[in-house]
């Protein structure tokens, strides 16, 4: 079962949330940002040849229309295999752990994969950024060392910034896996 919402990033970007429900105590969910455009990454190209086409015609050298054409490439594999995320999921296993996926534009994915025994807790976070409040998605893992404490903060959706309404969704479902996991009988 899978259930498909649209909502807006902190930069007023469209997003969609992909809720899908594998069984009571694994769920994925899924954030895709706004497809690469090809209008502005057409018009991004178009200017820098332009400017070494100008220089070009000013100096009458070769080299800045070949070195104009390479930075271009080699800049956009760049952005497309790094920079570029299109979507981020979150695949929540209640017995095992948490599984954090970013897709890039390129087809290249990067996992970080959490046991369920360093997870303590997933709770919404609030940072000033540009002079506006915005709300995070973050993992608070456990101190080995105090049972207390909290060791690390991995934030989630990180590139996608969904806005409150977005993550409270993956919250509460995040949340109803974590309250099965407390709630069902410890074995030794």
């Amino acid at each position: 079962m899978a259930e498909e919402r649209r909502f807006r990033s902190a930069s007023g970007a469209p997003i969609a949330l992909r809720r899908r429900q594998h069984s009571a105590s694994c769920r994925e969910l899924a954030v895709r940002g706004p497809r690469l455009q090809l209008r502005s990454l057409s018009a991004a190209t178009s200017a820098v040849w332009l400017a070494a086409y100008g220089l070009f015609a000013l100096c009458e050298n070769s080299m800045v229309l070949s070195a104009a054409i390479f930075i271009t490439l080699i800049g956009l594999i760049i952005y497309l295999h790094f920079v570029k995320i299109d979507q981020e999921s979150l695949l929540v296993i209640g017995s095992l752990g948490i599984q954090v996926t970013s897709s890039y534009a390129s087809g290249k994915e990067s996992t970080t994969f959490i046991e369920m025994g360093q997870v303590k807790d997933v709770v919404i976070n609030e940072a000033i950024h540009m002079q506006k409040v915005i709300y995070y998605l973050c993992i608070l893992l456990r101190d080995s060392e105090d049972p207390q404490g909290v060791s690390e903060v991995v934030p989630l959706f990180q590139s996608s910034k969904p806005r409150l309404d977005c993550l409270i969704e993956v919250y509460k479902s995040c949340q109803e896996i974590l309250e099965q996991r407390k709630t069902a009988p410890q074995s030794s």
